[in-house]
């Protein structure tokens, strides 16, 4: 197996304190968004081999397994992360493989260059993930039901957001919620920025389930992203807990750590919560105007002491190991290829003891026996 060095993603969204904690290191005052585990192009991890995205480029066939390489092809298909938002992310959806086919395809015949800041589609897959709490984590997820929305709206008192709360209250459900949505993200610039700042205020006075909201229009004034963030759910989840994210499901992270595991994609549709690029028409193909409360995953215990977040995604499969002193070691040999991350103690992967904050890559059928005290969390595919 081989230990990862890792790269982290400085976003201005990212804590600067909540990565530098889980690794015992000091803070460098820079934000830290993101520690990148796997073979992404963009920021692939490094082993003394050279990096993951290279070496599983060499021998697919002896990193990934037969099974992966069959269902995914030559790559890893999984992402893994730790994600430190100190801030809110922008507000966005990903789409379902066949829209991303259909987009991706569209682009590559108008020219348009991959790195482009209006290019909507990376590459041609979708983009499902799932996060886990380390610590509280704040975020917004799904839309609610279009009656409870409009009471959370009109709660605001705000002369013009009376025409949303009407519409939400008129129309069955999707076209309610598409109309709102639309209207919110074509709406006059100065006008909206206008509604936004006295939607803030009445926020900020009323506070309770508005402080999220009061708190999102101060690190984004007059953007029309705050009104579209109280359509959505607003879900705090506790260490341990877990959200799917699908396709087309509203979503943005508001603060806390957490692990993150997605498809290997790159494919996102702002709707706002953003300086970036926001295509409403390709936006509006994309959501699921489907209103719901979002399901929270606690994790599924079995005998061996693995603990399962379960989806129903065959690119990823995320699991952990809580695991007391003097646990029985456990082994991990999967015919599929494995990232193992530490988050607390000091477990061992095989020879090699895993501070928190610290990885290694298990190739497929390789042999992995787990031991000592600490949480692990494992991810692999589901084939």
């Amino acid at each position: 197996m081989d230990r990862l060095s890792n790269t982290v993603r400085p976003y201005a969204w990212g804590s600067t304190t909540l990565i530098p904690e889980l690794l015992g290191a000091a803070p460098t005052g820079e934000p830290q968004a993101e520690m990148w585990m796997g073979a992404h192009p963009g920021a692939p991890s490094q082993t003394g081999r050279g990096s993951l995205h290279d070496i599983i480029g060499a021998d697919p066939l002896r990193e990934l397994g037969r099974p992966a390489l069959e269902a995914f092809g030559p790559r890893l298909p999984f992402l893994l992360k730790l994600l430190a938002a100190g801030a809110p992310l922008s507000l966005q959806v990903h789409p379902d493989r066949a829209q991303a086919q259909e987009g991706f395809a569209a682009e590559e015949k108008a020219g348009i260059p991959l790195d482009a800041p209006h290019r909507n589609y990376k590459d041609d897959n979708h983009k499902p993930e799932l996060v886990c709490a380390l610590t509280p984590f704040d975020g917004l997820c799904g839309f609610r039901p279009p009656g409870e929305a409009a009471d959370f709206v009109a709660g605001l008192d705000v002369d013009s957001l009376k025409p949303y709360v009407d519409l939400l209250h008129a129309h069955p459900e999707e076209a309610a919620l598409r109309e709102v949505l639309t209207a919110v993200l074509s709406a006059d610039p100065e006008e909206m920025a206008h509604t936004v700042a006295e939607a803030a205020a009445a926020a900020e006075r009323l506070g309770g389930p508005y402080a999220p909201f009061a708190a999102i229009a101060h690190h984004f004034p007059g953007d029309p992203g705050v009104i579209a963030a109280m359509l959505l759910n607003h879900v705090r989840l506790q260490p341990g807990e877990g959200l799917f994210l699908g396709a087309g499901v509203p979503h943005a992270y508001l603060g806390g750590l957490a692990v993150e595991i997605m498809a290997n994609s790159d494919n996102v549709l702002r709707c706002g919560l953003t300086p970036k690029h926001v295509d409403v028409p390709e936006l509006l193909r994309v959501v699921r105007f489907e209103a719901g409360d979002p399901a929270v995953l606690r994790p599924e215990a079995s005998p061996s002491g693995e603990e399962l977040y379960d989806t129903p995604i065959d690119e990823f499969r995320l699991s952990r190991f809580v695991r007391p002193e003097g646990a029985a070691p456990v082994d991990l040999a999967l015919p599929t290829p494995q990232i193992l991350l530490a988050t607390a103690g000091r477990p061992k992967a095989g020879q090699l003891t895993l501070a928190p904050g610290e990885s290694v890559f298990v190739p497929a059928g390789e042999k992995a026996e787990l031991s000592g005290k600490g949480t692990v969390f494992r991810a692999t595919v589901a084939v």
